[in-house]
């Protein structure tokens, strides 16, 4: 039965607003107005700081509608956009989703993108305040700005790390690399077969790690919990490597992690073996985990542990750099790429 297909053109821009935005309900006790008026309202409670994000996503560089569900894209739009908010010890509370959208995509795949959203921002207590719809010459952009809040004492930057902090980390890592991997071999494998049957089973979590990945506001709660306040804290977007040298950018120091204590996932390990890869690089250059790597004194190494959470590392002078050291005593620097070059000495 063919599937029902209706143009965009057919409703117009506030018509298409009026129907992805229905059933949005403005919940969060900050949101004064929400969609509906010129402008979205948004009221911070005493002694609360707001905090601001944007994200924007490009199909054929950020995703591809090949294999990306519309139901998850919008889930993950909200992960890949609130992310950076979590990272900062805040709490999500508003976001604003404007599309930009070509005459291929039909209203049905919108409605779908807006499920997923719906989902996400109910899941995490999230109000959609707003947004906008522009056409498109270059396939589907979604633009997602966030809004949050936390104390202004709680908030947590990139810039805090100093001399002999524990660097922790949230989940395993590389995960969301490899089920991009295992999608995109079976876009090739299949292209010009007339009903493609991907073969997925045995990785369904590398799949979920890089279609639908979860926000770690789980993990606010437990340090929270704990009354731990990371002393510099980053979201895992561009991968380990990468994302630890921009905390030791902003904080001035160095790092030193082992490569024994980075957690892979046993279903990253298997792919990778199979598709001829590295996990470990996988796990360093990979990206798009959505994990926290954050930074504590030492004092407080058990009862991080206690909270489940890996410790990987420590850090250390800014002159002596960011290594990952081997089980065997190799000191490998890393690059901002995420992949470790060879070097010369053990230190």
């Amino acid at each position: 039965m063919e599937q029902k297909r209706t143009e965009v053109a057919a409703l117009g821009e506030f018509g298409l607003i009026d129907l992805l935005t229905k059933g949005f309900e403005a919940k969060h006790p900050t949101t004064r107005c929400a969609v509906g008026d010129d402008a979205a309202v948004v009221e911070p409670e005493a002694g609360q700081q707001l905090l601001l994000t944007t994200e924007t996503l490009f199909e054929g560089v950020d995703f591809d509608l090949t294999y990306f569900p519309m139901k998850h894209l919008g889930y993950k739009v909200v992960t890949v956009a609130v992310s950076d908010l979590v990272a900062m010890n805040a709490r999500p509370s508003q976001l604003m989703v404007s599309l930009g959208l070509s005459s291929k995509i039909p209203v049905e795949a919108l409605e779908d993108l807006y499920e997923g959203i719906r989902f996400a921002c109910a899941e995490q207590g999230i109000d959609l305040v707003g947004g906008d719809t522009r056409a498109s010459m270059t396939g589907l952009v979604i633009s997602v700005t966030a809004v949050g809040h936390a104390p202004k004492e709680l908030v947590v930057r990139r810039s805090g790390a100093s001399k002999h902090d524990l660097i922790c980390l949230t989940g395993n890592l590389g995960a969301a690399f490899m089920g991009l991997q295992l999608l995109e071999r079976e876009k090739r494998v299949l292209a010009d077969v007339a009903n493609p049957e991907p073969q997925f089973k045995g990785y369904e979590y590398l799949l979920e790690k890089y279609l639908k990945p979860r926000l770690r506001t789980d993990v606010l709660d437990m340090l929270a919990d704990e009354k731990i306040v990371p002393t510099a804290m980053i979201d895992l977007s561009d991968g380990l490597s990468s994302d630890l040298m921009q905390l030791c950018k902003s904080s001035k120091c160095g790092a030193r992690i082992y490569l024994e204590r980075i957690p892979i996932a046993r279903q990253t390990s298997e792919l990778a073996e199979e598709m001829h890869l590295d996990p470990v690089m996988a796990a360093l250059n990979g990206g798009e985990d959505y994990e926290l790597l954050f930074t504590v004194p030492l004092s407080m190494q058990e009862q991080v542990m206690r909270l489940g959470i890996d410790v990987i590392g420590h850090i250390t002078d800014e002159q002596e750099g960011c290594h990952l050291v081997t089980p065997d005593g190799q000191f490998m620097r890393l690059r901002a790429q995420g992949f470790p070059e060879q070097p010369a000495k053990n230190e």
